[in-house]
């Protein structure tokens, strides 16, 4: 993990020794044992390690378990083609979220939209996905993942506290869909849903994202719906539970350039 997060740069053995608390020799020995599998590699100029070939191939073997983003996959294409958003999916790790999936929308080149790594994390409490996930955990769950502390705060729209959190869980779950109002990143709005097993709890969510200029209220409640009933659609193709009731069809589609033409963002959530 600390290879991870340096990426390219890379670590020596010496740096991953002091972190990990560990003997330089073991750090070594281990480093040979990696290298000789393929999972790391010397960086460009010798001195350090980095990731190699081996844990790409890992990811994607960890990915293809996940049968939920096979059977989403063209849910979400048709998603983004019907919102011109990008889509995305994640899933829960502790009190993380995980994207495995991601549809970009057909905008031509130099266009606008929100990027994001998959693979790549981020606190669940403050992303749309996220959300829409610990909305559908007991709520013993969620005082065992963030106690009564304070959440850390990314923008001035962030959730700091979690009595606020578990307010708004409430409400995730009486309407069917989760809202990230610029909390993870500025300028960026994302609105997910989460896909449900037969047990009722999430197995992973799906989203909407794009940016925040021109969105207006009752647009967003659009995007909701119709992000809502794509992942119950998805839930019920796998045998799970619906997110929430069925609606009325509602004639208003979401607008394709309501998220404004600004610049390209990373962060969606």
């Amino acid at each position: 993990m600390f290879l991870v997060e340096r990426g390219q740069n890379g670590l020596t053995a010496r740096e991953l020794a002091q972190m990990l608390g560990a003997p330089r020799t073991s750090v070594a020995d281990l480093l040979r044992v990696l290298e000789n599998k393929g999972f790391v590699a010397p960086t460009a100029e010798g001195h350090g390690w980095r990731l190699d070939f081996r844990v790409a191939q890992l990811g994607n073997a960890y990915l293809h378990e996940f049968s939920v983003r096979e059977v989403g996959r063209a849910a979400m294409r048709e998603l983004s083609r019907r919102t011109g958003l990008t889509t995305q999916m994640a899933v829960l790790d502790h009190s993380d979220i995980v994207y495995i999936e991601r549809q970009d929308s057909s905008r031509r080149l130099g266009e606008p939209h929100v990027i994001t790594d998959i693979g790549s994390r981020l606190p669940a409490y403050c992303t749309s996905l996220g959300k829409a996930m610990l909305a559908f955990l007991p709520d013993d769950e969620i005082d065992r993942l963030y106690g009564a502390g304070q959440l850390l705060s990314r923008t001035k729209n962030t959730i700091t506290t979690v009595a606020r959190l578990k307010s708004e869980l409430a409400a995730i779950r009486r309407r069917g869909y989760a809202v990230d109002l610029e909390e993870t990143t500025e300028g960026v709005v994302c609105i997910g849903s989460p896909i449900l097993g037969a047990d009722g709890r999430a197995e992973a969510a799906i989203s909407v994202a794009g940016l925040r200029a021109g969105l207006a209220s009752s647009e967003i409640e659009t995007l909701g719906r119709t992000v809502a009933r794509t992942a119950s659609q998805v839930s019920s193709a796998r045998g799970g539970a619906r997110t929430v009731p069925k609606r009325p069809r509602t004639h208003a589609r979401p607008r394709s350039h309501a998220l404004g033409r600004r610049r390209r963002v990373r962060g969606a959530a």
